[in-house]
Order: structure tokens, then sequence, then C-alpha cells
């Protein structure tokens, strides 16, 4: 997953993906991370599905995976379309993700088309509702928006993204959301992370009388500390920073270098996280998970998503 870090509507643009290479990092013995301690599990994703051949020794490692509905950020083809079985075979949980708008992309529609924020964020969650169900998700199934850019909501965004998640409680699905738990400087000794400000407006709705539905929290926060960088025995979700939070994604390919010193060691030269088994495997086809990176996340159930 990309990720754009908004401070005061000026993005920065980080690509986000991670895990563990030969030498590099703190590798796991290859039965424990599937069963989790019994109170956390480890998930991973990617934009791009890493091949059938691959889940075998993935699922050794890891109770869920990042599971698109919609084209990834800056793909134009959706690689994990009609995967749910394959993935389903072989014990995977899911977080079920479907691409947002950038700030750019919602102003642009506004001005060209005509289409308010908030009817835009209705379209495009019908449109991943319909996906969802081809994709034989059952009902209950949450389906996390990835809000790229993060900081505070500029008023387009916040009303592209409630029209989004309200849309979505709407249907037989619920709402959740991939957001930044990354403290952004508003000045005066003053902190807002993305996910502090959406939980702020549901508070704020309830108050108000006009309650908006809860919404599920994906919270990405690679920063060390809290992290520990890429490892396969990260902190508790607890200690994500964001309180109430369903999964932590807690270490991202290739590392941003400034928030990742403390933990540099435990990633590649490259700044990427690959499984270190892999080059180890007896198989020949799993020697291709070497070059595969992934995003590393951490959740208290094996089926963030409720959609076995």
């Amino acid at each position: 997953m990309s990720k754009i870090k908004l401070s005061f509507a000026l993005p920065a643009f980080f690509f986000a993906l991670s895990l563990l290479l030969p030498g590099v990092g703190l590798a796991a013995p290859a039965a424990a991370a599937p069963a989790g301690s019994g109170d956390q599990y480890l998930g991973f994703d990617r934009n791009d599905y890493p091949g059938d051949a691959a889940l075998r020794t993935l699922r050794q490692h890891f109770s869920f995976v990042g599971y698109w509905i919609t084209n990834p950020p800056g793909e134009q083809r959706n690689s994990w379309a009609g995967k749910r079985s394959v993935l389903l075979e072989q014990g995977f949980g899911f977080l079920v993700l479907a691409n947002g708008r950038l700030d750019a992309e919602i102003l642009r529609q506004q001005r060209s088309h005509h289409v308010s924020p908030a009817a835009l964020g209705r379209q495009d969650a019908l449109a991943a509702v319909a996906s969802a169900t081809r994709e034989h998700f059952p009902a209950g199934t949450i389906l996390f928006l990835d809000q790229e850019e993060g900081g505070r909501l500029l008023p387009e965004q916040a009303a592209y993204f409630l029209g989004w998640t309200e849309a979505v409680a709407g249907t037989s699905f619920r709402p959740g959301a991939y957001l930044s738990g990354q403290p952004v400087d508003e000045g005066h000794g003053h902190t807002i992370t993305t996910a502090e400000d959406i939980q702020q407006r549901i508070a704020a709705s309830q108050k108000q009388g006009k309650p908006l539905h809860p919404v599920a929290l994906f919270v990405y926060q690679d920063a060390c500390p809290p992290s520990n960088g890429c490892t396969l025995h990260p902190p508790p979700v607890s200690a994500s920073g964001t309180p109430d939070t369903d999964v932590w994604q807690y270490a991202q390919s290739p590392r941003r270098p400034e928030v990742t010193r403390a933990c540099a060691k435990t990633y590649a030269a490259d700044g990427n996280c690959y499984l270190s088994n892999a080059l180890h495997s007896p198989d020949p086809a799993m020697k291709g998970l070497n070059e595969i990176h992934l995003d590393l996340s951490v959740a208290p159930v094996a089926d963030p998503s409720h959609g076995r």
C-alpha cells in the first residue's frame, strides 16, 4: 500500500510494504505466527498478489492477509480479484481493503463533474460493496477504506470519508478505515492523527444527536518506537498509540528513514523486509519469496474483517 502523509493539506508521498530478509531483522520460528500468542495475530498486505505458490510458506507465519476488492493505489488492475477461495483453502483470515480518493481527486470531481465529496464517497462505497459481493464476502464483513493522506482531514476529505463509511453502514457490510496513527504537528504544541480526527468526529456526532456509525480502525504507525521495526514479534496492538485500534500496521517497505532510525537494522539494506526462510526453503518455487516485500500488521483476532 502506498501512503501519503498530509500535514496541513500538503501531501508527502511514501510507499509501504514489509517483512524479513535472511540475516536481517528478528526472524521468528516458522510455526509460531499463524496460531498467534492467543491474544494477537500477524498479517501482511501488499498491492500485488504474491502468487499461489507463495501462500503455503506465508501461511506458516501469518494468520490474515490484506485483500483488495478495488484496484490498489496507483495500480491499473487488481491482481487479488478472484483469489478469496484460494486464500480460504490455506486458512487465511482477511483485511478487506478498498482504495479511497486523494484530496486532489475529490476536488477534481467536484470542479469538473459537479459531484460533491459526500456523493462521491457514497458512489465509491457502493462500488466497493458490489465488489465485495462479487468476491463472495459474507454479510457483516468489514470493508476498510484506504485513506492515504494523513493528519486532520480537510472538509472535503471528511465529507468523502464519512459519505463512504455511512453508505457502507447502510448495507449488509460494516465500515472500517485504513488511516494514519502518525502524529502531525498542528502548532502550539498540539498534534493530531487521522485516527484521532475520525474518533473525535464520531464522538461529536453522538453529542449532537446525529450519531455516525462506528468505524473499525486499521492504523498505520511504523515509527520506532512504538513499533520495533521489521520483526515477527511486534508489541501488542494496545501499544500503537491509538486507543481502540482494531489492527496495527507496524512495519512498511520501504522503511521511512525519518521515523525508523531506531529500528533501521531490522530492515534489509534496500529498506524493505523479506521473509527470511525463503532462501532456505527446500521447495525451489519458494525462492521467489525473497523478492516479495510486504507490510506487517498485528491484530487481536485472526480474521479482522470477519470475512471468512
